[in-house]
């Protein structure tokens, strides 16, 4: 597992929320700094945690080598700027929903992280609550049956804001949890609100979305509701189930085994007791902060990542679309979230007779040609060509501009480094056609090539080998060899960690011994 220590993060705006951040962190060990423009707002933190470093200047923070990730609890509009500072620096962050204010601004963080290997994380903070999460489990096992209906409610009496509106403000949280339920992205979306307090700024919403496999939800959001009321309720064909989040923990998550009878063709509803469902006590954005240092960490995917972040904005963005144009209903492309749920950019081109595992993200400007299969979980990067009638295992790196031609097959976790080439056809001529001349060239399980290598057709690279960057392979690698050069020869072996093994074939990283085999080198059991 590629590892790093977490180091310290930063909380850049320590107001009204922001300073839940800060208590977190701070109880956690990793707080390292706190950032604010407000100079009051920082002193009143000096006594209670005198060792953390203070700054009005984010540049500061951003300069300091001891801080790894940045936590942005600052007004909305600042996101998007403070957030791509500090991927631009280098550092993990962690942004308070929303993302950004417009999709575009959204998608250039995210692009900007995933360029850069960077952690960028949404707080939709429900979606670490324990009773969101038991709910979750309870849909999956099939407690509730065929999902029918969604609605939530979020309301209160205040805290309101005037650099958004409620819609912003409220329903972000809600839409992610809907979607993450329905697992599908709306169709169409409406909403309607009322302005009251301010002429351009709703203190009152009512969001409607329609799902292609019929499912409907709606969100209610109000600041000026006379109690306050924080309410999931999921209808199945065999539950109903009520997440209330304003009721005790024993009481927070509920499931109603109400039935429809019928008699004589008419539908008798037939009422039941409510089940309590068991809870385990727990503070959801402690849970949402571990979690960010767990992703720093260990270099893993954020339950909300930027990807569920965006998806979340574009209902919200579809949504003030509705409300300006006086609750008209708009359509949704089919974009990210699909049958299959992978990520394919709007710049690039997938064809007819192409499957794509689960959570395999495509980026901008590639095209992957018919015939093609390409597993779960991989990244495919920039003008990446695949195909046509190329298999790609589960797991695997593409790097950009990498071409991987008819003949070639990548087996799971196989790394192919920027710009690094593939051949199909050993000796080409423009002028004379020889597709029916392909040599195969298989990358075995856990493989890594270089930036710029380049792999002559015809040849196996054994599983967990590693061919050194600009390095000619024109024999084929053994399992676990080290190859470096042109032509590249073999200095040295390699674990399956990726680093290199000594003279006893052990791994000082990891532990793992090994020894020789047929193919090159095999585990020691």
């Amino acid at each position: 597992m590629n590892t790093r220590d977490a180091g310290k993060v930063a909380v850049a705006g320590a107001g009204y929320w922001g300073k839940n951040l800060v208590r977190n962190y701070a109880d956690m060990g990793v707080l390292g700094a706190i950032c604010d423009s407000n100079v009051p707002a920082l002193d009143s933190f000096r006594g209670k945690y005198p060792r953390v470093k203070y700054s009005t200047d984010y540049r500061e923070i951003l300069d300091d080598p001891g801080i790894s990730g940045i936590v942005i609890a600052s007004p909305a509009a600042t996101h998007f700027s403070l957030a791509r500072e500090a991927l631009l620096s280098g550092k993990d962050v962690y942004v308070e929903k929303p993302l950004a204010l417009n999709v575009s601004e959204a998608e250039e963080l995210r692009d900007i992280a995933h360029e850069s290997s960077l952690i960028l994380m949404v707080g939709h903070l429900l979606q670490y609550h324990p009773a969101f999460i038991r709910l979750k489990e309870l849909i999956r096992d099939g407690e509730l049956g065929r999902i029918h209906y969604i609605y939530s409610n979020r309301l209160s009496f205040g805290k309101i804001r005037r650099e958004e509106d409620i819609l912003w403000s409220f329903a972000p949280h809600d839409i992610s949890m809907i979607l993450t339920l329905a697992q599908e992205e709306p169709e169409y979306v409406m909403a309607t609100g009322g302005n009251y307090l301010h002429k351009k700024i709703a203190d009152v919403t009512t969001t409607h979305l329609e799902f292609p496999s019929g499912l409907k939800a709606h969100v209610f959001v109000s600041w000026l509701h006379p109690f306050k009321e924080q309410m999931l309720v999921v209808v199945g064909s065999k539950n109903m189930a009520v997440f209330n989040d304003t009721l005790p923990w024993t009481e927070k998550l509920q499931l109603y085994p109400h039935d429809i009878r019928w008699h004589d063709g008419i539908p008798i509803p037939d009422k039941k007791e409510a089940k309590q469902v068991f809870v385990q006590e727990a503070e959801p954005l402690r849970a949402e902060c571990e979690h960010f240092i767990e992703c720093i960490r260990e270099r893993k995917k954020p339950v909300t990542d930027a990807v569920e972040g965006i998806e979340v904005l574009k209902i919200l963005k579809a949504s003030q679309d509705s409300l300006n144009s006086n609750g008209k209903k708009i359509g949704l492309k089919d974009s990210s979230r699909k049958p299959g749920a992978y990520f394919v950019h709007e710049s690039s081109y997938v064809d007819d007779d192409v499957a794509i595992g689960e959570g395999t993200r495509i980026w901008h400007f590639s095209h992957i040609i018919k015939g093609s299969r390409i597993g779960r979980g991989c990244s495919i990067g920039q003008n990446v060509i695949i195909g046509p009638e190329v298999t790609v295992g589960n797991g695997c790196k593409v790097q950009n501009n990498v071409s991987v031609y008819k003949g070639v097959r990548l087996e799971d976790d196989v790394f192919c480094g920027p710009s690094m080439v593939f051949t199909n056809v050993f000796n080409p001529r423009a002028h004379i056609p020889r597709m029916d001349e392909l040599r195969p060239t298989l990358v075995k399980k856990g493989a890594t090539i270089g930036a710029n290598a380049t792999i002559v057709c015809g040849h196996t690279i054994g599983s967990y080998a590693f061919i050194g960057a600009g390095a000619t392979v024109t024999r084929g690698a053994p399992d676990h060899a080290l190859m470096v050069g042109n032509p590249a020869r073999q200095i040295g072996w390699m674990c399956e960690c990726g680093n290199r093994l000594d003279e006893n074939l052990l791994c000082s990283h990891c532990g793992k011994g090994y020894e020789e085999s047929a193919q090159g080198l095999k585990l020691k059991h």
